[in-house]
């Protein structure tokens, strides 16, 4: 789809050249590349190539946002895998929320991926379901769900209907294909999450089909954890959970 509304200043893709280790980091639904900016550049600092891609109707208007399919954030991110595959030897994928969904489809799609780590993934939320959504055409945004004082997460203030209706199918695709993937897997899950229940985390880990896998507890975050306290304990694991896979 064509944008219609310039992107939001700091909302834009980033892009950070590194080694033969390229990460590709994916953002939530209603987000930006904003929210994955800290941890996309600590994993630069760990000398990876990043790649942070705006997801299709993302990071300009709302109104963009519902001309938006899932099958478009879809084509964003396999777009972000073969362009980091350009220069890169190895693939990680790190997504969060919506991004971690997008992150599972990679994966399947994809299956040399050589690891994927997900953060608070949205596969199944009782408030997206279409008997709990009004039937308006855009519903108020909640406030960012952090648990540290004064952060900032860009967003939009209102999100489409349509576009709730779109991130069902795309969940619904995902739970389905988890018994498919089997790629090393690290799954980082607040303990406290106002948007996704946590035990959507728990149901990925006991289905997924990868031998390797992990699931990690977040004590002090709530849903937007790559942003909130635990950001720097989620990069420290993800840096060391990456190296030990690339020197296999």
């Amino acid at each position: 789809m064509e944008e219609n509304y310039p992107v939001i200043e700091g909302a834009e893709s980033f892009y950070f050249e590194g080694n033969e280790t390229g990460v590709l980091v994916i953002h939530g639904f209603t987000g930006t590349p904003q929210s994955m900016r800290p941890l996309g550049e600590t994993f630069h600092q760990a000398g990876f190539t990043v790649f942070g891609p705006r997801l299709a109707g993302h990071g300009t208007h709302y109104e963009d946002l519902e001309q938006t399919s899932y099958k478009e954030w879809c084509s964003t991110v396999e777009d972000g895998y073969h362009f980091l595959k350009e220069t890169c030897r190895n693939i990680y994928i790190v997504g969060f929320s919506m991004g971690a969904t997008l992150t599972l489809h990679v994966a399947e799609q994809f299956p040399s991926v050589k690891g994927i780590i997900l953060i608070n993934t949205a596969i199944d939320v009782p408030a997206m379901h279409p008997d709990a959504v009004p039937d308006v055409q855009f519903v108020e945004t909640e406030i960012p769900d952090i648990k540290q004082e004064d952060v900032y997460e860009i967003t939009y203030e209102k999100t489409p209907v349509q576009s709730l209706s779109q991130i069902q199918k795309l969940m619904k695709e995902q739970r389905e294909k988890l018994p498919t993937i089997h790629v090393p897997t690290r799954i980082f899950v607040s303990e406290v999450d106002h948007v996704v229940p946590p035990s959507n985390s728990e149901y990925i880990y006991n289905h997924l089909a990868s031998e390797n896998k992990r699931l990690i507890q977040m004590h002090d975050s709530y849903h937007v954890a790559p942003l909130d306290n635990d950001k720097e304990m989620i990069a420290i694991e993800t840096i060391a959970f990456i190296n030990g896979l690339t020197t296999l």
